[in-house]
């Protein structure tokens, strides 16, 4: 399987452009077969999830739980979960807190472990309390995964002050 991680707070121009390097990086990866797996989330995880398809690749979507029972998750995710699941062939349940940060985090190094390749988006800052991506990588290298950085050139971030939806 390939995963994606990456900054939750990129502009509305850079997902577009990713959306179109995703398309092309895992049109290479449909014709092995694979599936792409992401965290259900706004943002990113869209992106790959639109990718995915248009690519041919079967989605795997990841929603948090408790006791095997979805989790709710926060407002400005969900719309976007919503079509993630429309997209995907499959979907995990995982046990962890959509709105504890670290369980966030496990639960993203739960998902690399399925995985044999990490497309990350990543402008090499390192990780904060908001932002896990710098981690997400270092962890997924030390365990042996292959990790391919994306960061295309105009490439940008919101200010922390600008909306997430």
């Amino acid at each position: 399987m390939i995963a994606v991680v990456g900054h939750a707070d990129l502009t509305a121009p850079t997902l577009a452009m990713l959306e179109e390097e995703l398309y092309w990086r895992l049109a290479e990866f449909a014709r092995a077969g694979r599936a792409g797996l992401v965290r259900a989330g706004r943002g990113l995880p869209v992106a790959f999830g639109r990718a995915a398809r248009a690519a041919g690749v079967a989605l795997v979507t990841v929603l948090p739980s408790r006791n095997g029972v979805p989790e709710v998750l926060e407002s400005c995710d969900r719309r976007a979960a919503g079509e993630l699941l429309l997209l995907s062939e499959h979907v995990r349940l995982l046990e962890y807190d959509p709105s504890d940060r670290d369980a966030c985090v496990g639960a993203d190094e739960s998902v690399l472990g399925s995985c044999a390749r990490l497309l990350a988006v990543w402008d090499g800052s390192p990780s904060t309390r908001r932002d896990a991506t710098a981690h997400l990588v270092a962890f997924a290298r030390a365990s042996g995964i292959e990790v391919e950085i994306l960061w295309p050139e105009g490439a940008g971030r919101m200010a922390p002050n600008e909306e997430t939806s």
